[in-house]
């Protein structure tokens, strides 16, 4: 379970960063008190337009940022407070995360095993899943720098999931994907959602959205404007698809 509770966050500006924004301000406010939660066993879609924060919340649920103001509990545990609990329990699969381009995916998910203390047993068998869903094997000894976008993609998956955590944070998990690859992800988050995981992920891909979502917030510039099941959202649908509803829902909202 993810609990979100009053949550903030903000970031001191460089001078650099005022100029290019054409703003005398020195702190800049990316999240604003957003308040919600994710229950075990469901699919919770974090949506909003680019820079509405969404990116900045999810790090700050895997404790990589820490918020300004407000607490995030993860299973119970403070994610400030106690990190390093945390990242044992948590898996977090974010587009702009590097991997060490002399490894091979082998050689990169036994260290991850090894970070994690697995058991070999335990290793072997969740390696050999993830690397057939994700169809890693055919690549697996050659070296990361030579792997194409998706393959590396396919690779960072297997790294978030193969410590089998109960909370799962995807951030634009099909970025850079074939068909084939993204439709085995949609299976992969379905798998985490049946084994009674709490999954949260963020999508520009509306179609994603409907098929996996069970709960649904929506912000923008950084604040919360809508937070329900994905049912009430389409009960609420004013608009002939959910694209348009969310869009007109962020064009027209008052933060």
């Amino acid at each position: 379970m993810i609990e979100v509770k009053n949550v903030s966050k903000s970031f001191e500006l460089t001078r650099q960063q005022r100029k290019e924004l054409s703003t005398k301000e020195k702190i800049a406010t990316a999240v604003s008190e957003l308040s919600f939660s994710c229950q075990p066993g469901r699919i919770f879609s974090l949506l909003g337009p680019n820079g509405a924060g969404k990116t900045t919340t999810l790090r700050m649920i895997a404790s990589i940022y820490k918020p300004t103001s407000g607490q995030i509990l993860v299973n119970g545990i403070d994610v400030v407070e106690k990190p390093n609990e945390a990242h044992r329990i948590i898996g977090f699969l974010t587009g702009s995360t590097q991997m060490y381009g002399r490894l091979t995916p082998n050689e990169l998910i036994r260290y991850f095993g090894d970070l994690y203390q697995m058991q070999s047993n335990d290793f072997e068998a969740r390696k050999k899943y993830l690397f057939a869903l994700l169809e890693i094997n055919e690549f697996a000894n050659k070296r990361i720098s030579k792997l194409s976008t998706g393959m590396k993609q396919r690779v960072s998956i297997c790294r978030t999931m193969i410590h089998n955590p109960e909370v799962v944070i995807f951030d634009e998990p099909t970025s850079g994907l074939d068909v084939i690859s993204a439709a085995s992800i949609i299976q992969l988050i379905r798998d985490c959602k049946a084994e009674g995981k709490t999954v949260i992920f963020s999508s520009h891909i509306m179609s994603e959205v409907e098929l996996l979502c069970d709960d649904l917030a929506i912000i923008t510039k950084g604040k919360l404007i809508f937070n329900a099941t994905f049912d009430e959202f389409k009960s609420q649908m004013t608009k002939a698809n959910i694209t348009e509803e969310f869009i007109e829902r962020v064009q027209t909202a008052t933060v």
